[in-house]
């Protein structure tokens, strides 16, 4: 006698909880999330295979552009930055207000002069996006500011890292600058930063 075959229904799967993980951890990426920052001038970097990364930390960043201008971006860390636009006051024998420091640890990068930032930092925030004028911070024979910045923020904390994002034609004489004041200040550890490029077929 033939076996009867049982009737077969079909499966019903409850996806209300892997709906509810899959939102908490859409929500938990967006909250977590640091978006990076534009640059203050656009910078095209020279091509690499390397894969390193750079540390998420205690970086600071010189970004140099085609036409030789540097600008100096401080760590993100707000009391550090503070530190550091007193130290930088200290020697050059200039004070700032609460409101120009309040600005300086809000601010992206430093483009101007130490004898210009007081402006600057006296600007509304959307004036100082969109100021175009910057000369740059100076780095060459006669004045070091630039490398000012990076020793005194050294002095605010030792375990500042450095890394320096040049463009692909910004000329060698401007660069040649920054690392011999950099040597000068026994700062021989740094990053350079540059675009992927795919490895050569072997």
């Amino acid at each position: 006698m033939a076996r009867v075959k049982p009737k077969r229904h079909g499966v019903v799967t409850d996806m209300t909880a892997m709906c509810d993980v899959a939102f908490l951890l859409l929500t938990f990426f967006i909250l977590t999330t640091q978006f990076k920052k534009p640059d203050v001038e656009q910078i095209k970097p020279p091509s690499s295979i390397s894969e390193t990364l750079l540390p998420d930390a205690s970086l600071m960043t010189i970004n140099a552009t085609t036409n030789g201008k540097f600008y100096f971006q401080p760590v993100e860390n707000a009391s550090e930055r503070a530190q550091l636009l007193d130290k930088m006051g200290q020697k050059y024998g200039l004070t700032f207000s609460p409101a120009q420091k309040a600005s300086f640890q809000r601010v992206q990068a430093i483009g101007v002069p130490m004898s210009q930032l007081k402006g600057y930092l006296d600007m509304p925030e959307d004036k100082q996006k969109e100021f175009k004028g910057a000369p740059g911070v100076p780095v060459d024979s006669v004045n070091k500011e630039l490398i000012d910045w990076v020793e005194q923020s050294r002095a605010v904390n030792p375990d500042y890292k450095l890394a320096i994002k040049g463009d692909v034609n910004t000329k060698y004489p401007k660069i040649k600058d920054l690392f011999e004041g950099l040597r000068d200040i026994d700062f021989l550890k740094f990053w350079l930063i540059t675009s992927q490029e795919g490895k050569p077929n072997e």
